[in-house]
């Protein structure tokens, strides 16, 4: 499970995991007996519908994005699997329904604090259990509509999540930085603004990726460094990708969706601003605390053993290239697969070729299979022509995309019930929440609190189609309505809540380690490099309720009041 996870004693599995594994079937239970509760309407048939855009954007994959439409056309994923086309599971589903997904999120939270040896060997287990626990009485209620959602959720977002995340840590894996950079507090509060700046052009997934581990190797020398990559997780990883739809997936979405490309640019830069030089002050005066008390210096960092051999291999890769002048790159050439990548997404959510049905209302569309097909060419190019030792600096391993692909595997198949009755607007059991949004403080709190833990793409349309819906607007007004058409379309009221919902879906995605795809392969990577990242609740309790709220009620008080 990667050489800085040392071996943990057996003593303590069974006294500690009988409480934690009581608690998992009483939610098993609990999940099954209310899916049994609901009453659908004749499920079994599978519908049809015309073909659903799937991800389109760089890291759209930060959960499964149930249903990214592509063309244009206005309507929610929820739309297209109900109304006249079949039963709409969003509107029947009890909120009990989505215990599994419960279930799995404090299995994350709470196994590798309490049975740390039974979670580090079982967990892809553990996520397939919860994975279970909700597609089997899923199935049994609901039948073919059941299983049109799970093909859909599996086909047409995780297997295309998998291989965006699979191809970006594999290229960025073959950019080695070296030379003489020291993780100095002015080099780090350096290397998060560029990767800020980055994220909105190459994707939050992508900086990700090409910034960690130059990151970790200038800091590999320090002793405490968690704080380090978690602001690398709020800046580079979420509120980076705020500029551009390439940055983050619901601002793609708004693109497809009649808002203009460069409108999120100038529209929430403002806040973008304001979030991040308070993010950065507070880490420089927080770095440059802490580096004063750091010993020893990088000449001598490479003796002694702490965090593993991983640590200690990086260790010795910063000391050496500390000696050397200067900055260097060794496999560059990899920079040109990563443009690849980008320009493969690109080209997913630019052209329309058709589709394959699947099952009822599940296609596959033609350019999303080519495009799933470039990028692994892009990630099998860069692994045949960057040399092993490149990757051996690098400590490049394949642990942390493996534990991504379990654990989202569970994840993606027990948010369906979250994500249909979010879908389901005022007809689901969150009828009474999506009704009392009408403000743009509104929009920025729920749309942000539903992305920390759900999909926010979905989140990020619902909304959106709920301000439309507020004036009877359709969207092609959208353009008019931010002023694209002339001061007289131009409508106040829709820019500041659409200034909303893009800053919550995007910012509060930094909020846990699930809100977006890199926050835990950010998290993988640096457990293997040694360093002791908090469990899920503790990076909330720790870090972002009391770093990253206040950033919030600061952009709240100043623009959404």
């Amino acid at each position: 499970m990667g050489s800085s996870r040392p071996p943990l004693s057996r003593r303590s599995g069974l006294p500690v995991r009988l409480p934690v594994l009581s608690l998992v079937l009483v939610l098993v239970g609990a999940a099954a007996a209310s899916l049994c509760l609901a009453s659908p309407a004749d499920p079994a048939a599978p519908a049809t519908d015309e073909p659903h855009g799937s991800e389109v954007t760089g890291d759209e994959a930060a959960h499964p994005t149930a249903g990214q439409g592509t063309d244009g056309h206005a309507g929610a994923h929820g739309e297209e699997h109900g109304g006249e086309h079949g039963p709409d599971l969003g509107s029947l589903l009890p909120l009990w329904s989505a215990l599994p997904f419960a279930g799995i999120l404090l299995s994350i939270a709470i196994f590798p604090l309490l049975a740390p040896h039974f979670w580090h060997r079982h967990f892809p287990k553990i996520s397939a259990f919860w994975a279970l626990a909700l597609a089997v009485p899923f199935l049994i209620v609901y039948k073919g509509a059941a299983l049109q959602e799970i093909f859909h959720i599996y086909l047409v977002d995780y297997i295309p999540f998998i291989i965006l995340l699979w191809a970006l840590f594999t290229v960025a894996g073959g950019i080695y930085v070296g030379g003489s950079l020291r993780g100095s507090p002015q080099v780090n509060v350096t290397l998060l603004a560029i990767g800020t700046l980055v994220a909105s052009w190459i994707g939050t997934t992508g900086a990700a990726m090409v910034m960690i581990r130059p990151l970790l190797r200038a800091n590999a020398w320090r002793r405490h460094k968690v704080h380090i990559i978690v602001f690398f997780i709020f800046l580079v990883a979420n509120i980076g990708g705020s500029l551009t739809p390439l940055g983050d997936p619901p601002l793609f979405l708004g693109f497809l969706h009649q808002v203009p490309f460069f409108w999120v640019t100038t529209g929430i830069l403002p806040h973008m601003l304001i979030v991040v030089v308070f993010l950065l002050a507070l880490f420089y005066l927080l770095d440059r605390r802490i580096y004063r008390r750091e010993a020893p210096p990088p000449e001598e960092a490479a003796s002694g053993n702490p965090g593993g051999p991983a640590a200690t291999s990086l260790r010795v890769a910063a000391t050496t290239g500390a000696k050397r002048r200067g900055i260097y790159i060794e496999g560059w050439h990899n920079f040109f697969f990563l443009l690849g990548v980008m320009g493969g997404v690109l080209f997913s959510g630019n052209f329309r070729l058709g589709s394959h049905t699947v099952y009822g209302h599940v296609h596959v569309e033609t350019q999303n299979l080519i495009r799933d097909g470039f990028l692994i060419l892009m990630g099998i190019l860069s692994l045949l022509t960057t040399a092993k030792a490149t990757r051996k600096k690098n400590e490049f391993t394949w642990f942390p995309i493996q534990e991504v692909a379990y654990l989202f595997a569970g994840i993606f198949m027990t948010i369906v019930p979250a994500l249909k009755i979010l879908q389901a607007g005022e007809h689901g059991a969150l009828a009474g929440l999506v009704r009392t949004v009408q403000e743009p403080i509104h929009y920025f709190w729920v749309t942000g609190i539903l992305s920390s833990f759900l999909d926010n793409a979905p989140t990020y349309l619902t909304f959106f189609n709920s301000a439309l819906g507020s004036l009877g607007m359709p969207e092609s007004a959208v353009p008019g309505m931010l002023g694209y058409l002339g001061d007289e379309l131009r409508n106040e009221w829709f820019i500041s809540n659409l200034k909303a919902i893009s800053a919550g879906a995007v910012f509060m995605g930094a909020n846990t380690y699930i809100g977006n795809a890199p926050n835990f392969m950010v998290k993988s990577i640096a457990e293997e490099a040694g360093i002791p990242m908090p469990s899920f609740f503790g990076f909330m309790i720790k870090y972002s309720i009391p770093i990253l709220i206040p950033s919030f009620v600061i952009v709240t008080l100043i623009f959404f009041r």
